[in-house]
């Protein structure tokens, strides 16, 4: 298992409101529906996607990206976007705060994520993972040429994947140092010379009177109880996701430096907020 990264300040929040209750579930029932309605949808269309087009995904990706886009407006919730998304081949980065990264990433961009293999057994999680193309690796120096083979094979077929290079979510105010090991696979022969990758920023803005941390998802927090609140709040805050220039990696005399330089990106913008 990763270590997760946890806070010496528990985050104490009010009871749920009777109103907020109702909120939550009558929320909860549209999002769901919306939710697995879509996977329904998604493993129907992939029983013809895949006999024609095997690992490419020309239809099922946007079926992801219109639930993923629908959960904001079933919250109530703003997703602003600043900069121009990658149309390269190659990989993203983000900082890692919430469960709500992941609709927030594929909201705004047809991306793949690559997660540790313990997700794929996770209830609920790991199936909607691995319905929608996710990449499992271990976190193991000596799987390194399995996962160049597993990276080149997606990105030939033209998949950006999205990977978290802190390896565990945060409160949402902090920005952990990258881990360069994740970047090894891509200054293998085959894939350095033809990558790029571009950084994202994902700033949570909490509701008016809420803890700053009131979005990040971290430690042995339980996801049952934060999805409840993140569902009962009215008024909803925003998240915003700042996309930075990508670049060559094979301008980096290796991966520590790689690693240094996106993350550098990703706290440039973290602190800023908007009105």
């Amino acid at each position: 298992m990763s270590p997760t990264w946890d806070s010496k300040e528990p985050l104490e929040q009010d009871r749920i409101s009777p109103l907020g209750w109702v909120r939550a579930c009558l929320r909860g029932l549209v999002l769901g529906t919306v939710v697995f309605g879509g996977l329904g949808l998604l493993l129907l269309v992939r029983l013809i996607e895949r006999p024609l087009c095997g690992v490419d995904r020309p239809v099922t990706p946007y079926i992801t990206q219109g639930v993923c886009r629908s959960a904001f407006a079933i919250l109530g919730m703003a997703l602003l976007v600043r900069g121009p998304r990658m149309k390269a081949r190659g990989a993203v980065v983000a900082n890692h705060s919430s469960w709500l990264d992941i609709f927030a990433l594929n909201a705004r961009k047809n991306v793949y994520f690559v997660s540790k293999s313990e997700v794929a057994s996770w209830p609920g999680i790991g199936w909607l993972a691995r319905a929608t193309g996710t990449v499992f690796i271990r976190r193991d120096p000596r799987d390194v040429r399995e996962q160049v083979a597993l990276f080149e094979e997606r990105l030939q077929h033209g998949h950006r994947l999205l990977f978290f290079p802190e390896g565990t979510s945060t409160d949402g105010q902090r920005v952990l140092s990258f881990k360069p090991t994740l970047f090894a696979p891509f200054f293998s022969d085959s894939l350095v010379h033809d990558m790029r990758i571009q950084p994202v920023t994902v700033i949570y803005h909490p509701p008016d009177g809420t803890d700053p941390r009131f979005y990040g998802w971290w430690g042995d927090m339980g996801f049952g109880d934060h999805l409840l609140r993140v569902l009962a709040q009215r008024p909803q805050g925003k998240v915003e996701l700042v996309y930075h220039p990508p670049v060559r990696v094979d301008e980096f005399p290796n991966r520590k430096s790689l690693a240094s330089h996106l993350e550098a990106q990703v706290r440039s913008a973290h602190s800023r907020r908007i009105e």
